[in-house]
C-alpha cells in the first residue's frame, strides 16, 4: 500500500545544491587554508637563510671584517678520517668523518644522497670542506662536488609557493561553500557549466601566478604584491566574464 508523502517532507527539487556539497566544499577550504597557515608559519627563517645563502659570496683570501667571513662562502682543507652508512626511520644516511687539523676534533658531515663523492672516499683521502656560517654544505674530492643534507636549498621557496596555492584554491573552495549556500537559500537551480569551468580557470590562473612570483624572487614583500596584483586582475576579468555570460543568458 502506498503510502501519502508526509507533509513536513521537502524533497529537494531537481539542480539545488545540495546541503552535502556545501559541506565539502567548507571543510576542503578550512582544511586548505589551515595547512596554508601551517606553511607560511614555519617559512619566515627558512626563507631568509635560504636567500643568504643564494646571495653569498666567496670569502677573500686575506683581511675582510668578521661578519663577512662569517656570511661569505669559505672553503677548507680536510683529511677523512671514515666513512660509513647508517638507518634512521627506514632511510639510509651516508656520512663522513673528516678532520681539519690536529687541534681540532674530528666531525661528522651527513652528505646528500650516495653521491660520487662519498662513493669515491677513503680514509686518509685529501678534501674541501665548503662551509657557510656554521653549515657545511658541500664537499669536494678534486674536481667533484656533493651536497651535505645542511645545505640550504629551494625547498622554502617551494613551501612558500604551495601555502600561496593552497590559500588561493582554499578560499575559492570557501567562497564557493557561501555561493551554493545562497543558492539553496534562494531555490536557484540553474548553475551553467560555463560559470563553474571560469572560476575553475581562473582559479588555475591565480595559483599560477602566486607560485611563479614565488619561485622568480626571494623578496617576500614582492612575491606577495605579485600575486595579490595578478590575483586581484584574474579575479576582475573573472567577474565581467560572467557578468557577461549572465547577459547573453538573460537575453
Amino acid at each position: 500500500m502506498n503510502r501519502p508523502p508526509s507533509p513536513c517532507s521537502h524533497p529537494q527539487s531537481p539542480g539545488l545544491p545540495s546541503l552535502q556539497g556545501v559541506i565539502f566544499a567548507s571543510v576542503v577550504g578550512s582544511v586548505l587554508v589551515l595547512a596554508a597557515a601551517v606553511l607560511f608559519a614555519l617559512l619566515p627563517g627558512a626563507l631568509s637563510e635560504a636567500a643568504d645563502f643564494r646571495a653569498a659570496r666567496p670569502c677573500p683570501e686575506e683581511g675582510g671584517s668578521v661578519v663577512e667571513n662569517g656570511d661569505c662562502l669559505s672553503e677548507w682543507p680536510a683529511t677523512v678520517v671514515s666513512t660509513g652508512t647508517g638507518r634512521s626511520n627506514k632511510a639510509v644516511t651516508h656520512w663522513v668523518t673528516v678532520d681539519l687539523s690536529p687541534e681540532e676534533p674530528s666531525f661528522r658531515i651527513r652528505m646528500r644522497g650516495d653521491g660520487p663523492v662519498w662513493r669515491e672516499l677513503a680514509p686518509g683521502d685529501r678534501v674541501t670542506v665548503f662551509a657557510w656560517r656554521d653549515l657545511v654544505w658541500q664537499l669536494g674530492s678534486g674536481e667533484l662536488r656533493q651536497d651535505t643534507t645542511e645545505t640550504p636549498d629551494r625547498e622554502p621557496t617551494v613551501r612558500f609557493a604551495a601555502g600561496l596555492v593552497l590559500l588561493i584554491v582554499g578560499s575559492v573552495f570557501l567562497r564557493g561553500a557561501g555561493w551554493l549556500h545562497r543558492r539553496r537559500a534562494t531555490r536557484a537551480t540553474d548553475t551553467p557549466t560555463a560559470q563553474v569551468v571560469v572560476v575553475m580557470a581562473a582559479t588555475l590562473l591565480a595559483s599560477g601566478i602566486a607560485a611563479t612570483a614565488a619561485v622568480a624572487t626571494d623578496t617576500v614583500w614582492l612575491v606577495l604584491l605579485l600575486a595579490a596584483a595578478g590575483c586581484a586582475t584574474v579575479w576582475a576579468a573573472t567577474a565581467l566574464l560572467l557578468r557577461g555570460l549572465a547577459r547573453r543568458r538573460t537575453s
